[in-house]
């Protein structure tokens, strides 16, 4: 039996698209050929599936395809479509071209058949796709087939590969591409990974044009601190959109250093994008003229709002999507402002610890300077008072990143954490956490990269009197 595997782009609950892009790649010469899922719950559709509209556009979808046909056997998912035929299964077993073929959208060794089907839209997590692939221990030729899209803050990001009777890899193909190709069980391959760096690069990017394209977001604006998130950020919009349509607005204020500007201005000329300078310190001066100046923290969160006001302007005058700038390891500490540096639309390096922005970021910079040395260089600093770091507020960020990840990405034990880093330095950082996620609980949608991100995976309570 020739078998077809058919990686390809789908989008939840938008069945023109879906059943285009199905029909699109049903051409090649095959006995059967093996699509995602694109059932309405498995692209995230959350509450659409008690949409009866919704579901009757689903199962029009299926009768669509089935209506043309097609000489091949089709499988969507855990669906099968043959002689112009809708066929589901209760117990996942199909017979096709004399072959017992099992499809489901869990792994088990134990199944009796021919041909293994998993079909399950997983998303992407750092550090996870080379442990799931040596997970599948299979005594039967085996197609795992994932999907490319988003489910809001998920991203399925393909990775399809196939194993045969020995679990033997003989097929694997890229992230965030569609790819189609027919399988040869006989044809061993090595398995291949690209460096994390370059697939948070892959996904943030394939997630941004992804929003965009489904939001109707053709523009970007951002604000340009002259610091590594924003710069980091900057980039990644620039290579999933182009460089013209991303803006860049300098909100300088009386506490910015030469560099908060000189900075930014040569990121934006090594990435080509545009940029509109707007210092801060008029607003700050005319709003506080006839108030105590107490330089507190009413009047540093003033200034981020001030910032804010400005982006959504451009945001709104110029309909562009507005990208929030805040990294994991602020998040977790609440080191930001609400309606402020923490306004936006979407958010790209928000499950990115500080310690990954700059990997990711020396990654970029690997052939050549895109990144200006200068912001990777400098101390962090939201410089919203003189002389002001980050690490002033913070452990240093090897530290702190290194007891998130412990505590929130890996959901190590305390003792175990206690053991590696002195108990009231972990104790602290805990309690920020848990006492911090009233503004997580307001911020805007973001790019899940880990398999316990603030996006989701993590659902602390907002009020609690534990920590």
């Amino acid at each position: 039996m020739k078998i077809t595997v058919a990686q390809i782009r789908l989008k939840t609950a938008d069945f023109k698209f879906n059943l285009d892009n199905i029909i699109k790649n049903i051409n090649s010469d095959c006995d059967l050929i093996v699509f995602p899922q694109i059932d309405v719950e498995e692209l995230g559709g959350k509450d659409l599936i008690f949409d009866e509209n919704c579901m009757s556009a689903q199962a029009e979808l299926y009768r669509a395809v089935a209506d043309k046909n097609y000489k091949q056997n089709i499988i969507i998912g855990d669906i099968l479509i043959r002689n112009g035929e809708v066929e589901v299964s209760d117990y996942g077993f199909f017979d096709i071209c004399g072959q017992k073929v099992y499809v489901s959208d869990t792994f088990e060794e134990d199944v009796d058949c021919d041909l293994y089907i998993l079909a399950k839209n997983r998303y992407y997590a750092m550090h996870t796709y080379k442990e799931f692939v040596e997970s599948i221990n299979t005594h039967c030729n085996l197609i795992y087939i994932n999907a490319l899209g988003t489910a809001d803050e998920n991203v399925f990001a393909g990775l399809s590969f196939a194993k045969n009777s020995n679990n033997k890899l003989v097929m694997q193909m890229p992230l965030c591409k569609e790819d189609i190709d027919t399988v040869d069980f006989s044809r061993v391959i090595e398995f291949y990974e690209e460096p994390i760096e370059a697939q948070v690069i892959d996904v943030t990017t394939f997630a941004l044009r992804e929003y965009c394209e489904n939001t109707g977001f053709k523009k970007i604006v951002l604000g340009l601190s002259g610091g590594i998130d924003s710069a980091l950020t900057a980039v990644l919009a620039q290579k999933a959109i182009g460089a013209d349509n991303v803006l860049g607005v300098l909100m300088p204020s009386m506490y910015s250093s030469e560099g908060s500007v000189t900075d930014s201005l040569k990121l934006a000329e090594n990435i080509s994008i545009k940029t509109v300078k707007e210092p801060i310190t008029p607003m700050f001066e005319e709003f506080m003229k006839n108030r105590e100046r107490l330089h507190d923290l009413a009047e540093e969160n003033l200034q981020a709002r001030l910032r804010a006001l400005i982006l959504m302007f451009y945001s709104n005058r110029e309909n562009r999507l507005l990208l929030s700038t805040g990294n994991k390891s602020e998040s977790a500490m609440g080191f930001g402002t609400l309606y402020g540096d923490l306004a936006g639309g979407f958010n790209l390096i928000c499950d990115l610890t500080k310690t990954n922005v700059y990997k990711v970021s020396n990654y970029i910079n690997r052939d050549k300077e895109i990144i200006p040395q200068e912001i990777i260089d400098k101390a962090p600093s939201a410089e919203l008072h003189p002389g002001q770091k980050d690490q002033d507020r913070l452990p240093e960020y090897a530290v702190l990143d290194d007891i998130i990840e412990m505590y929130i990405e890996e959901n190590k034990p305390l003792d175990e954490i206690y053991n590696k880093y002195d108990k009231s330095l972990v104790d602290e950082t805990i309690k920020k956490i848990y006492r911090m996620q009233f503004k997580r609980h307001q911020v805007c949608l973001g790019v899940r990269l880990t398999e316990r991100s603030f996006c989701n995976g993590v659902n602390l309570p907002v009020v609690q009197r534990f920590y």
